[in-house]
């Protein structure tokens, strides 16, 4: 396989290749959506379903948990945040070893590892036991979602790339949410170590599935030198119109890279638009996590009762998931920058304005929690499908993954700055109005990146600029 800017094939969507050079990525953009791509699509969905189960599971438990165990809500902290803080690393681990051995195999890899981590989970005797699995459990978590999406978006379309990759993201609030069915009919039956054994179970399955179905990224396989006969089988399965033999080449436009993968991020003028997209993802996450914990809290201190206070945290997720689902198209018409920026200034108006809304009545805080959800917890997607526009594809994985890391950071960070500021007596209308600053902040740096055209690749309105 040839790496460079050779001949590309004189017809890649009609009867025959006549010339002797394929190009993947231009194939991939000719064509339509097929079953093939629908397929692995679905199969990468699955994998972040199940990341989002797993990583939501531990906190619809613990109720059962602490009743069974008689310990104290107190001494569950650090086990609900075990697992995040085993993200971290495994979100900077598994990105460089995915752009050395592969997508597939990582991904493969780490929803068995998941799955292993569950079943093992469901024998815990003891918070320490159960502490170290929920850890190590994590450590296999960080490397689902970047893997997940850089695969996908190199199946993708260019004209479809942000809704496809945005759509396999809202898989995580999906397997967070049945998680929550889930658990509601399992434990009354069962108790809560069967929440574990499904868990662990399911991902057992899925990794059996991709082993079979889970093709590697064409791209890569080009990039990289390696499956010669594997990328003519999967590229017979997606354009059976193609005619490609031994002779074929395939050809690749990404430019190599010099050194490890994690410096890689910052050579040839990464650097700024590098930092830039992980102070986004921090910021995002810190956020996302600082709402999506404290708000139904903070709606007691209003006068809300438990009920009306699930309501209001469950409607930050939804907001989440229409913004998810409405994004997307938007991103693949106008770009990253021309929606997720607005979006984020939209979201800090109405994040500092429930406080004062949530005195007016129940209906409209419902209204402004979901728009921030909207653009808040919507906004995480479209930042992992834009980690993976920023980088050729031997380094996209890193990318992503080291984003990712970065914002896991965040996500630990902003529950305890929200429980620091209560505990200096912020009232509600401060803390509402901090955590309206994280989001105008993403909304400045986005408009910095996009300032930097030569390395903010497939978007439209950094094309147009």
């Amino acid at each position: 396989m040839e790496q460079g800017t050779g001949a590309i094939a004189e017809s890649q969507t009609g009867d025959a290749v006549r010339s002797s050079a394929v190009d993947i990525a231009a194939v991939i953009d000719a064509r339509s959506v097929g079953r093939y791509q629908v397929a692995i699509m679905v199969l990468l969905a699955l994998c972040v379903v199940i990341d989002g189960f797993d990583v939501q599971s531990m906190g619809f438990v613990a109720p059962a948990l602490i009743r069974e165990w008689h310990v104290s809500r107190a001494a569950m902290g650090p086990v609900f945040g075990a697992s995040l803080i085993g993200m971290l690393p495994g979100s900077l681990l598994m990105g460089p070893l995915a752009d050395r051995i592969g997508r597939r195999p990582v991904l493969i890899g780490c929803s068995a590892f998941l799955g292993v981590c569950m079943l093992a989970t469901a024998f815990a005797s003891s918070l320490s036991q159960l502490l170290w699995l929920r850890f190590i459990t994590g450590v296999g978590l960080g490397g689902i979602m970047g893997n997940a999406i850089a695969l996908a978006g190199e199946y993708s379309p260019m004209r479809r790339r942000a809704t496809l990759m945005m759509w396999v993201s809202c898989g995580f609030t999906g397997g967070a949410a049945l998680g929550g069915v889930l658990t509601a009919v399992l434990i009354p039956a069962h108790g809560w170590r069967s929440v574990f054994v499904v868990g662990g179970v399911v991902p057992l399955v899925i990794s059996l599935a991709m082993l079979f179905l889970l093709p590697e990224s064409m791209q890569f396989m080009v990039a990289s030198g390696r499956g010669r006969e594997r990328l003519q089988r999967v590229l017979r399965r997606l354009a059976p119109e193609l005619s490609v033999n031994a002779k074929t080449r395939y050809v690749s436009h990404e430019p190599p890279h010099r050194g490890s993968r994690v410096t890689a991020l910052f050579a040839d003028g990464r650097a700024r638009v590098t930092l830039l997209q992980w102070g986004v993802n921090f910021l995002n996450l810190l956020n996302l996590f600082f709402l999506a914990n404290w708000l139904p809290t903070i709606a007691t201190d209003f006068g809300y009762d438990v009920a009306n206070a699930a309501l209001i945290g469950t409607t930050l997720q939804i907001g989440g998931v229409i913004g998810t689902l409405a994004m997307g198209p938007l991103i693949d018409r106008w770009g990253f920058f021309r929606v997720l920026g607005p979006c984020y200034l939209v979201a800090s108006v109405a994040i500092a304005s429930m406080a004062s809304t949530a005195s007016v009545s129940l209906l409209l805080l419902l209204v402004v929690v979901a728009i921030g959800g909207f653009g808040i917890v919507g906004g995480q997607p479209a930042n992992n499908s834009l980690s993976a526009t920023l980088y050729p594809v031997t380094l996209r994985a890193t990318g992503v993954g080291w984003s990712l890391g970065v914002g896991r950071a965040g996500s630990i960070v902003g529950p305890l700055v929200a429980g620091g500021l209560m505990q200096l007596h912020w009232n509600s209308q401060q803390l509402f109005c901090a955590a309206a600053i994280p989001a105008l902040l993403s909304a400045v740096m986005l408009w910095l990146m996009s300032r930097d055209r030569l390395f903010v690749r497939g978007d439209p309105s950094a094309e147009a600029a």
